[in-house]
């Protein structure tokens, strides 16, 4: 059997939790293997791991299908919608931007940490753990490989704080905005998925 093979399996037939967990148990006795992990942790990974693929996946195409089909504004039309006034302060990037109510957008990729806050108004968002709404005053931590769909429910303010030194707005979003989610610090953040848990797994 080759790989390609496991993933056609998994991707057609894939086994449900309990046949997994037989599974797990009869190849750990057969082949006397030693974990770190128990089931239960190995499982919640996998069903994590999937849900973000497929929220990744899901929010790509429906991206691609509001452009092919026009239903997203033009680039010139949302920057003058959506205008962003640039503040620089000692290493850090302040972006802020006016979202008007009712407006149905999708973000980039973001591919570095960094600080959120909601200055105004209230908007929906849905991102691959719900549909979160939100309400000024708010702050929280933008997780690299985020991207959002968001509707704005009345006239919004946001503001997100990046550490650079780099003033060049340009070479900024370079810094920041990934092209997919390909992108290397994407892919290691994934990683600790497997590795920021209460134990170290070794496999």
């Amino acid at each position: 059997m080759k790989l390609e093979d496991i993933n056609t399996q998994i991707k057609k037939k894939p086994l449900t939790k309990e046949e997994s967990k037989e599974q797990f148990i009869k190849l750990t006795s057969e082949l006397d293997i030693k974990h770190s992990f128990n089931f239960e942790e190995a499982w919640e990974i996998g069903e994590e791991i999937r849900k973000r693929k497929d929220f990744r996946e899901k929010i790509t195409d429906l991206e691609k299908e509001g452009f092919d089909k026009q239903i997203w504004d033009s680039k010139e039309y949302s920057d003058k919608l959506n205008p962003v006034k640039h503040s620089f302060a000692d290493g850090c990037y302040i972006r802020e931007i006016f979202n008007p109510a009712g407006e149905l957008l999708v973000t980039k990729i973001h591919k570095k940490e960094h600080a959120f806050f909601l200055m105004q108004g209230e908007m929906s968002i849905l991102t691959e753990d719900g549909i979160k709404h939100l309400k000024a005053p708010h702050h929280g931590i933008t997780k690299p490989g985020t991207k959002r769909i968001i509707y704005t429910h009345s006239d919004c303010v946001f503001v997100t704080v990046h550490a650079t030194n780099e003033t060049d707005v340009a070479k900024i979003e370079e810094q920041v905005i990934a092209k997919d989610f390909q992108d290397p610090l994407i892919t290691h953040e994934d990683m600790k998925l497997l590795t920021n848990r209460d134990k170290i797994w070794v496999l």
